[in-house]
């Protein structure tokens, strides 16, 4: 019976990584005219009217996360000036819902990176460390991690201490049957991670060479994620979407032919070791 020959790569959705071509990449491909009868995008920002490149004088009152509530006297601004004050109030309301834990100032870098990198793909050692965190603290039934492991007692050849080849395909179904890591919890809507990355959009995992012995196996799985920073017009005419102005702040910082910043690739890596006894 033949062995996995290894690395291997045991599973990729069907979303393909790098893929600028996907709805949520699009930029700069609507005019004004659309994004309010289209999106109904009308009032976006309490800073600077975005279409007529107006500066508001607002009072002083404190702002909402849902909607710009308050007029004032207006002065033109170049577009320049008007797109500063968009991304620092972008910033600003993204305060919201990343105020807790570590990963709570990355939504920021990566509003920043949008405003700065011209749609070059990001990457960090604390979305690493989420990400590794995210795996390794899942212990419910459709964590991929303990799937893994399960298969791994169950189908290990004791004897001549490998994996059977016939056997992977159960490697992949095992992951298909699970949840792969995703930033959808309750504590992700306030530590930044669900705003900064929430769903993500292709993921690779690796298996690395096992180590087996009479009794017992180790064996490193690397996973690959990557997500889209950008926005798509399905997730605008949503109301979980719509309702916050960041949300339309953003669509609008994406995707006005008048501004048009690049969406990017958000990549994410992480390696975990599994372990356990073998039957």
């Amino acid at each position: 019976m033949s062995s996995l020959s290894f690395p291997i790569l045991i599973f990729q959705t069907k979303n393909r990584m790098d893929d600028y071509s996907a709805k949520d990449m699009h930029y700069g491909d609507l005019t004004a005219e659309q994004l309010i009868t289209q999106y109904g995008l009308h009032y976006l920002s309490n800073k600077v009217d975005p279409y007529s490149l107006s500066r508001r004088a607002m009072v002083d009152q404190p702002q909402s996360m849902f909607c710009c509530q308050l007029y004032g006297r207006s002065e033109k601004v170049s577009r320049q000036h008007a797109i500063s004050l968009l991304f620092d109030e972008f910033r600003w309301l993204s305060r919201a819902f990343s105020f807790y834990g570590p990963y709570k100032y990355r939504i920021e870098k990566m509003i920043t990176h949008m405003q700065h990198g011209d749609g070059s793909p990001f990457s960090d050692s604390a979305l690493n460390k989420a990400l590794e965190e995210q795996i390794l603290r899942d212990n419910t039934r459709n964590s991929t991690r303990i799937r893994l492991e399960e298969v791994f007692n169950l189908l290990i050849d004791r004897d001549k201490k490998h994996y059977p080849a016939k056997e992977k395909d159960k490697l992949m179904n095992v992951i298909l049957d699970s949840k792969l890591p995703k930033f959808d919890r309750l504590q992700d809507g306030i530590n930044g991670m669900g705003i900064s990355v929430h769903d993500t959009w292709a993921t690779h995992i690796t298996l690395k060479s096992p180590q087996i012995n009479n009794s017992h196996y180790r064996a490193i799985i690397n996973y690959n994620v990557q997500d889209h920073f950008g926005l798509d017009s399905d997730d605008i005419l949503k109301t979980q979407f719509k309702q916050f102005q960041l949300f339309r702040l953003w669509f609008i910082l994406q995707r006005y032919t008048e501004f048009g910043f690049k969406p990017f690739m958000t990549n994410m890596e992480a390696s975990i070791e599994i372990s356990g006894k073998l039957t």
